[in-house]
């Protein structure tokens, strides 16, 4: 899973904010147009891009309610399609999703089988609905346009690596979430953030918000140097980029070698991923 939300919750708002960029008055947009979708544990997001990747339309943002199915009036599928109803058409759809993904179906939803968000209690009923659930075929029943959907960390990541040996990403916001590239090719998602990580706790127990909230920025950091550490030695990685609402929070000077062969990457990657979903042929998709 990952987590990369900013913002407040709130109603639906237009965001011009997000770093990305935009057609120039009067130039025409380069087709194909991708409508790209990002699912967060804090908020819900979603902008049309061209072949370029420049944004044709702000960026559009509502606050992620709970408890939220994925289908059904008040489900996810239903609040994505009214969130997107004031873009202009586009000619498919991408989505990153904070949990496991293959080929189009939800596989885990951390967040989504919550009573009332991340940390909260564990709703049976919501846990059989969103498993196996086929959220790309949903979407594009919802839309009218062929979907492809992948964890939103992986999303995030293809929009940013170089395509040069082994890329690691990383994003820290709502929870904690990773993405390894090969050459610039996707690689199978794993739910690295589910798994322990120290004194009895996962990554993602560890580097989320609501630990950072509780242990303050400096401990947290701690932890951050520790988590890149550990994946350095799993991966040996290439380059390291970090993503997420809580990357501008990482202390620079604190990561030792690793800063080197390491990018603080804009949130704005959350969206122009969305593009990189369509190009290529993606293990991981």
């Amino acid at each position: 899973m990952s987590g990369h939300d900013d913002g407040e919750p709130g109603d639906t708002e237009h965001d011009e904010t997000d770093g990305a960029a935009r057609l120039a008055p009067g130039e025409a947009p380069q087709r194909p147009l991708t409508l790209a979708i990002d699912i967060g544990g804090t908020g819900l997001k979603a902008s049309v891009l061209d072949a370029s990747g420049a944004m044709v339309a702000d960026r559009v943002r509502v606050a992620t309610t709970y408890p939220l199915p994925p289908d059904g009036e008040k489900g996810m599928v239903a609040t994505l399609a009214r969130l997107v109803g004031p873009l202009p058409s586009a000619d498919r759809v991408s989505a990153g999703f904070p949990g496991m993904v293959r080929k189009g179906h939800v596989l885990s939803a951390p967040h989504f089988i919550t009573e009332s968000g991340p940390g909260s209690k564990i709703d049976e009923s919501l846990e059989r609905a969103w498993h196996d659930f086929d959220l790309a075929g949903a979407l594009a029943a919802a839309l009218g346009k062929p979907t492809r959907v992948a964890n939103d960390a992986d999303v995030q990541g293809a929009a940013v690596v170089a395509g040069h040996g082994l890329e690691l990403v990383i994003t820290l916001g709502t929870g904690f979430g990773t993405a390894a590239f090969l050459d610039g090719q996707l690689l199978p998602h794993l739910e690295i953030a589910h798994q322990p990580f120290r004194k009895g706790e996962t990554y993602n127990d560890q580097l989320g918000e609501a630990t950072r909230k509780s242990v303050g920025d400096e401990r947290w950091n701690r932890r951050v140097r520790k988590a890149i550490d550990t994946l350095d030695a799993l991966f040996f990685f290439d380059h390291l980029f970090i993503g997420g609402g809580n990357a501008r929070r990482v202390t620079r000077d604190e990561l030792g070698a690793v800063l080197d062969k390491t990018t603080v990457v804009d949130n704005s990657a959350g969206i122009l991923g969305g593009i990189k979903l369509w190009q290529g042929e993606h293990l991981g998709v």
